[in-house]
C-alpha cells in the first residue's frame, strides 16, 4: 500500500512539476513576434502592444514598459509567432503600481486564427502574484491572445512571455529585411 501511495504522489509531483515555468536559458519565442492590441490607450506613457514582449518585467506602468489598452468591452492583446509552435507555458506579468484585479477574467487563447477566438489555455482566477503562469500542454498556434471577455475594461501587461516548440512540418518561409 504504501508503494503504491508513493508512486501515485510521485505520478502527481511529475504533473505538477511539468506544469510549472520554464527554467533558466529557456527561449521565451515571443520575443521575436509581432505584438498587436485592440487600441492603444492615450496617455503621456504610452502603453504599446510591443512594450509586452520587450523582455523588461519592470511591474510600473508608469516606467513606459507595459501595454495598455482604453476601456473598452472585450479589449485584447496578441503576438503572431509568425510559426506554428507548440506551446507549453504562456506566462504573463500583470501591472504592480495599481490596477492588478483588471486582469481577472482575462483568457489566455492560443490558435491559428489572428481573429482571437482561438481555443483556451487558461484565465486569470487571482492576482495575488504579479507573475501569472498558464501550462498548455502542447497546444498549436501561430497566434497567443490575452482577451477580457464580456466587459469593458482597460487591459495592460507588462510582459508576456511564451514557451515551445516549432510544429514539425510547418513550412512557410519567412523573409528577413534589413
Amino acid at each position: 500500500m504504501n508503494l503504491l501511495l508513493s508512486l501515485t504522489l510521485l505520478g502527481s509531483l511529475a504533473l505538477a512539476r511539468g506544469c510549472s515555468p520554464p527554467g533558466p536559458g529557456a527561449t521565451n519565442i515571443a520575443r521575436n513576434g509581432e505584438a498587436s492590441q485592440i487600441s492603444d490607450f492615450q496617455y503621456y506613457v504610452m502603453g504599446y502592444a510591443k512594450n509586452a514582449i520587450d523582455g523588461v518585467r519592470d511591474t510600473d506602468y508608469h516606467k513606459g514598459y507595459c501595454t495598455h489598452t482604453p476601456a473598452v468591452r472585450d479589449p485584447w492583446w496578441k503576438v503572431n509567432l509568425k510559426q506554428i509552435y507548440k506551446i507549453s507555458n504562456v506566462v504573463l506579468t500583470n501591472r504592480g503600481d495599481c490596477c492588478k484585479e483588471r486582469l481577472l477574467g482575462a483568457e489566455v487563447r492560443i490558435g491559428n486564427s489572428p481573429d482571437n477566438k482561438n481555443p483556451v489555455c487558461g484565465a486569470v482566477t487571482d492576482v495575488s502574484s504579479l507573475t501569472l503562469s498558464f501550462c498548455c500542454n502542447g497546444m498549436e498556434g501561430q497566434y497567443v491572445s490575452v482577451v477580457i471577455p464580456g466587459r469593458a475594461e482597460p487591459l495592460s501587461l507588462c510582459e508576456v512571455e511564451v514557451y515551445g516548440d516549432p510544429v514539425e512540418g510547418d513550412t512557410k518561409e519567412y523573409k528577413v529585411c534589413w
